[in-house]
């Protein structure tokens, strides 16, 4: 009998068969999870609103594993909820758009409006997916940039680090910077840009700064990262002003290198920002080196999903998994 419910620390030894092929890194992460089930337990209980952490949920057949998704919500927008891993076993193709149905099923019960999955542009399966199997749509897409070398210099940009307070400037600023044909789904809440409550569950870590000239903002960036190793920096800036590349990644570097010795910095260049093409263009000059490239896809409104027949059919294994090193 075909089932699919919350993944629980007793389900280990069975998902270690599952996830055998995965990196050391997605592994530990999973393991750690499992282990932290007491505050799992507890963020499951939890409204939609309220819950901190993100969750996992398999589909269970005759008591095999025989997929694996991971969900969780928007910090600050808790009815935006982000599909960031997606498991299934053996080519089994339908079980991996079942556990997709579900979560839109589960969580639109509870008031979601919006599921958001960012995919690899080379899976084509998982393309497959979500647009033809679960009516998501391609909205935009985003590059990571990889800088090899990264030796910080002493600073000169004046800059301070962002508050709960700044939050409405910094969503009208942002906001303002989102190419119109992406407005609907992309524009962020004031609350988005804020430290979320339970910061310290969250299974990753976000320093955010302002630059602004007379109480204005006129630049966003963000440093983030979920291993301390590998870090996404993250810049938006007014497209009315100038602003040198250099100097505000500069100061990102030396942000990680006051804490880190190794660390390996990566560049978001967000495709639907005005700003994007000249930020793209600042990168290549410097011969950084464009490693991943991942479309983002939306379903922007919750229908009622009806239930799924329980005979499988077998297709390809695929998962959404970011590799930086």
């Amino acid at each position: 009998m075909i089932k699919i419910r919350r993944l629980t620390c007793f389900d280990h030894p069975k998902l270690k068969k599952l996830i055998s092929y995965l990196c050391t890194d997605d592994n530990d992460k999973l393991a750690k999870s499992l282990a932290e089930e007491p505050i799992g337990f507890l963020n499951a209980m939890l409204p939609l609103k309220l819950k901190f952490k993100s969750e996992s949920f398999i589909l269970i057949d005759k008591h095999e594993i025989l997929g694996l998704i991971t969900t969780v919500r928007t910090p600050g927008n808790p009815y935006k909820i982000n599909i960031t891993r997606l498991i299934f076993k053996d080519n089994m193709y339908e079980i991996g758009k079942g556990l997709v149905k579900y979560i839109m099923e589960k969580f639109g019960e509870k008031g979601a409006t919006s599921f958001t999955v960012t995919i690899d542009e080379c899976h084509d399966e998982l393309f497959n997916l979500f647009i033809n199997g679960c009516g998501f749509r391609q909205c935009a897409s985003e590059t990571l940039w990889k800088i090899e070398k990264p030796t910080p210099q002493k600073p000169h940009l004046h800059w301070r680090y962002a508050q709960n307070s700044d939050s409405k400037d910094i969503a009208q600023m942002y906001n303002d910077e989102v190419l119109n044909i992406y407005k609907p789904s992309l524009i962020r809440q004031p609350q988005e840009f804020q430290a979320p409550i339970f910061g310290g569950f969250c299974d990753y870590y976000k320093t955010r700064y302002l630059i602004e000239e007379c109480e204005k903002i006129l630049g966003y960036f963000s440093i983030t990262t979920s291993d301390n190793l590998n870090y996404i920096l993250d810049i938006t800036t007014n497209s009315g002003y100038d602003f040198e590349y250099s100097e505000i990644i500069n100061v990102m570097l030396c942000e990680i290198a006051r804490k880190k010795r190794a660390f390996y910095p990566l560049v978001k260049q967000k495709k639907y920002i005005k700003n994007a093409d000249k930020l793209g263009e600042y990168l290549k000059s410097q011969n950084y080196n464009p490693i991943q490239t991942q479309q983002i896809l939306v379903k922007d409104y919750y229908k009622p999903v009806k239930e799924e027949a329980s005979d499988w059919k077998v297709f390809i294994l695929g998962e959404n998994q970011i590799t930086t090193n």
